[in-house]
């Protein structure tokens, strides 16, 4: 499998479709595939320790750790947000649950109108903001993507219940344990910055265009929109933003490999919660995007351009150009993706990469 995947690597990058890519594969919680190919956009080639900002892949770093704290009872999908976070419950709010948060059902997507780059890195400002949000709809009734509150949510919740920052839960729960705790990050150290590849932005996508009047503008303004110039600037990859993260492929596909089995005696969440993170709990038409969503507690079922060609318990979450990462409890497999390219909309690596893994096995 590992040459199968270097070799597609490298006709990636020479063809132009990408610029730098990382592919890390699992297997029953061993390492079998650790590849690099490109450039890190900083004049110097990828290398296995090189870290990507991976935008919403990071959510899959943000869920783990709620989905933990579940597990040792900390809080339970029915609490009240509002228990845990008073001021929460705001403009009809008081109802929200943990469960309507993670499964994209909390009914408030979006961001203060005036959210400029600067206000992302302040967290109590963005917190404060959206306890004091008026909810889109009654919370559990609709689902909608939260592109960025979802972070800020869990990660208020998560801090208010441990006391910890969800930058310091990361270290003592997840990348700690794993022993990767210089190749996950939502804040990244500053003496780490020099090892982040650089976006460089690509084409946009036929059909990926967007009106200006577009529910996504009003989800966030346009200056916070993905974009490579936004994640490339070292006070949004330093900051604790939670809606994305700055990581490793071979430390995201060992996060995911903890999630289904035991990797190095370290299994992050037991076998009742894999049930919950890998089986859809919402199925819905989304609120803001208009097109069918599926969600599990945490987590996305199936890859990007979902398909009934998926492995029937795959779940993950992918970045919106073209970053992913998965795994699947049936065949024990799990794997992610980190790229550099940022083209909006891009999936094709990813998802010839999935038809590469698949016939591998």
């Amino acid at each position: 499998m590992e040459k199968l995947i270097q070799d597609f690597l490298d006709e990636r990058v020479a063809s132009g479709a990408e610029v730098g890519v990382q592919v890390a594969v699992y297997r029953d919680g061993a390492q079998i595939v650790d590849a690099v190919a490109g450039d890190a956009g900083v004049g110097r080639p990828v290398a296995a320790d090189t870290l990507f900002y991976g935008v919403s892949l990071g959510k899959a770093l943000t869920s783990t750790i709620a989905v933990i704290l579940l597990d040792r009872g900390v809080f339970g999908y029915d609490t009240r947000v509002a228990d845990i976070w008073p001021e929460y419950a705001a403009h009809g709010k008081g109802a929200t649950t943990i469960r309507h948060v993670l499964t994209q059902t909390a009914g408030v997507p979006g961001m203060p109108a005036d959210t400029t780059p600067e206000a992302l890195t302040d967290w109590d400002r963005m917190v404060s903001a959206l306890a004091d949000a008026e909810p889109w709809w009654e919370p559990g009734t609709r689902s909608g993507y939260h592109a960025l509150s979802y972070g800020y949510l869990v990660g208020e919740i998560a801090r208010r219940a441990t006391g910890e920052s969800l930058g310091s839960l990361l270290r003592s729960l997840v990348s700690g344990p794993l022993g990767v705790a210089d190749e996950l990050f939502f804040g990244v150290p500053a003496a780490a910055l020099d090892r982040v590849a650089r976006l460089v932005p690509g084409p946009v996508l036929e059909g990926w265009e967007l009106p200006d009047d577009h529910p996504i503008f009003r989800m966030a303004p346009p200056v916070v929109q993905p974009s490579a110039e936004l994640y490339n600037r070292d006070d949004i990859l330093a900051a604790d933003i939670p809606a994305g993260g700055t990581m490793t492929a071979r430390a995201t596909a060992r996060l995911f490999a903890a999630l289904i089995g035991e990797v190095d005696g370290v299994r992050l969440i037991s076998e009742e919660r894999l049930r919950d993170v890998s089986t859809v709990a919402v199925a819905q038409d989304d609120a803001i995007f208009g097109v069918p969503m599926h969600w599990t507690v945490g987590f996305g079922p199936g890859r990007p351009m979902r398909s009934e060609q998926d492995p029937p318990r795959v779940f993950g979450w992918s970045g919106m150009f073209g970053t992913h990462g998965e795994a699947d409890p049936d065949s024990g497999l799990s794997f992610a993706l980190l790229k550099n390219r940022f083209t909006d909309g891009d999936f094709s690596t990813v998802t010839q990469l999935a038809e590469i893994i698949d016939r591998a096995g």
